[in-house]
């Protein structure tokens, strides 16, 4: 009897190996075709990510060095920097190459320029939309001053809605553009929307504070 169990689990093994055998004969070519396939993806994957990496990185420290030399007062280098990475950067930093090279004509006094530049932005379809509505306050902003409340509110007027992540800022700019227009009501209205949203970072909070009583001390608004 038992030397029939023992045949019988020699039997068995044989069967399970020759199986075994016919399963790795037919489908083991398919099995290290797919291993090779998962082995040269995973491959592919993290070269494109250090190669992604790698671009980005050396973006982010020529904005970086552009921008120190903007600060330093080197617009000419500046400049010179900030178009190279136009050309060349990668990601982001070509976009906000041309919003920074705007900044840096404007602080220049060629304020014309540099809100035709950052209009340009505003209106590439090609450019991510939180980028094109920072262009569109940045402009906006620089024609407070150097514009009229058609001209601010042309750019931010849709940005100053509610739930819209610059409303605080676009309100600002909003705000201080009809005031110095004469729309004393307007812009009391506009501060008022600041200083009411609990969101609104701390110190355009305290500025909105002090153009509503200044202007209510004014008694230019009804």
């Amino acid at each position: 009897m038992a030397d029939d169990e023992t045949f019988i689990r020699e039997v068995n093994e044989e069967i399970r190996k020759e199986q075994a055998k016919a399963l790795w004969d037919r489908y083991g070519p398919i099995l290290i075709g797919l291993a090779l396939l998962v082995v040269l993806a995973t491959s592919g994957y993290v070269g494109y990510r250090y190669w992604d990496e790698s671009r980005a990185n050396t973006s982010g420290d020529a904005y970086s060095q552009a921008l120190r030399l903007a600060n330093e007062g080197k617009e000419a280098d500046a400049l010179a920097a900030l178009a190279d990475i136009e050309k060349t950067g990668y990601g982001a930093y070509p976009v906000l190459a041309r919003m920074r090279s705007a900044t840096v004509k404007a602080d220049k006094g060629d304020i014309a320029t540099a809100v035709s530049e950052l209009d340009a932005v505003a209106a590439d379809g090609s450019i991510p939309q939180s980028l094109r509505d920072m262009a569109r306050l940045r402009a906006a902003l620089l024609l407070v001053d150097n514009g009229s409340y058609a001209d601010v509110s042309s750019r931010v007027e849709a940005l100053a809605a509610d739930g819209n992540a610059l409303r605080h800022s676009a309100r600002e700019a909003l705000g201080l553009s009809a005031w110095k227009a004469g729309k004393a009501t307007d812009a009391l209205k506009l501060f008022d929307q600041i200083v009411a949203d609990q969101a609104a970072p701390q110190n355009l909070r305290q500025r909105a504070t002090l153009m509503s009583e200044l202007i209510r001390g004014s008694g230019g608004a009804s």
